[in-house]
């Protein structure tokens, strides 16, 4: 039986590379995005478009279309990436990285829980700028809160879900040529997403709730 995958946020950058590699190694490939992109469509695979993963409704929705479909790996990738410092505060934009980057993620965990196969995996797409012992700059107020809060609640999904035989895996994908940073970055989507593959693989119970960089560094929290 081929594996199922789940990916929120593949119409472009990370996601997009994920479903092709995910697809290419003959996976069935679920994409839930809000919009669709010619280059998801040209794929092939099987694209749930008009979700917002920030929305308890659209989620909801989503549970229901999905109740009959198993699930061997969920990849919350799905996220938005703002600026804020103490001189330029944007409150705004602190809840919707909050809301995005760390209910989200929960939100859709939760959803989806009961579609679990046994020894199913979920990956968040998380960044190191979560981690609070490796800010040594500041800035991105809101960004690093939710990264932050979206690793505490890994930790938590990571315990919880052992027990049905679920493993989860924190993974950073590296500063990445994407539309969310302006295609500033030192890596393209597609090794990065090779790269959170790869992690993926050697994702187990043993080490559930780990902390990664895609290269394979332990990040420190």
């Amino acid at each position: 039986m081929s594996q199922h995958v789940v990916i929120t946020g593949a119409n472009r950058g990370i996601g997009l590379q994920l479903a092709r590699i995910y697809k290419t190694a003959g996976a069935k490939v679920i994409a839930v995005v809000r919009r669709s992109s010619d280059e998801l469509d040209e794929l092939g695979v099987d694209v749930r478009t008009g979700f917002d993963v920030s929305h308890a409704d659209d989620v909801a929705r989503l549970r229901t279309e999905l109740k009959n479909e198993h699930i061997d790996l969920l990849i919350n990738n799905a996220g938005v990436f703002r600026n804020e410092t103490l001189a330029e505060m944007n409150f705004d934009t602190i809840n919707e990285q909050l809301s995005v980057n760390a209910v989200a993620p929960v939100r859709v965990t939760h959803a989806l829980r009961d579609n679990f196969s046994k020894g199913a995996k979920v990956a968040m797409i998380t960044s190191r700028m979560g981690s609070i012992a490796d800010n040594g700059s500041g800035g991105y107020i809101g960004y690093r809160m939710s990264k932050a809060a979206l690793n505490a609640a890994s930790v938590s999904l990571a315990h919880e879900l052992k027990a049905q035989d679920v493993a989860v895996g924190l993974i950073h994908p590296g500063f990445v040529q994407t539309e969310m940073v302006g295609y500033a970055g030192d890596i393209g989507p597609d090794v990065a997403a090779q790269r959170i593959s790869e992690r993926i693989d050697e994702l187990n119970l043993n080490n559930s709730g780990g902390f990664w960089h895609a290269n394979g560094e332990t990040l420190p929290w």
